[in-house]
């Protein structure tokens, strides 16, 4: 259960796995970076009780914003996908995966409709029209 960060050149060792960004993405550092953490959770590279490296220490080795790594954990910590734990860290938890894999879908989804001008009622509509279309 490693926190220890690799440098910015190299991203920041996590559990077995690298958090690196790719500054030539169309994705923003902040989707990036909170992208690879669920995908790691998902994937079984980053299991409950798993460390993950201080705000500030993930901020360095990634190269964003302390701001925005803080971001990332929050809004996994909402997500139910990590634990703020104090001063003693964060920490993976035990998710219901398929509510996490769910909520970041939907968080996509509705990232990508305001950004295009659409009103939740047209985003609501078309989830509606696509997953009848599923069923």
């Amino acid at each position: 259960m490693s926190g220890a960060g690799a440098g910015a050149a190299g991203g920041a060792r996590v559990g077995g796995i690298v958090l690196t960004l790719d500054p030539d993405a169309a994705e923003p550092p902040f989707r990036q970076l909170k992208a690879q953490i669920v995908e790691g959770i998902r994937r079984g590279n980053l299991t409950p009780g798993t460390r993950m490296p201080a705000i500030r220490a993930m901020a360095a080795d990634v190269g964003v914003a302390a701001r925005t790594a803080a971001k990332v954990y929050s809004e996994l910590e909402d997500a139910g996908l990590l634990e703020g734990r104090g001063r003693s860290g964060t920490y993976v938890t035990d998710p219901d995966l398929t509510t996490a894999v769910l909520t970041r879908a939907a968080e996509e989804f509705a990232e990508r409709a305001a950004g295009s001008g659409f009103t939740v009622d047209e985003a609501i509509t078309a989830v509606r029209v696509a997953y009848s279309h599923v069923r």
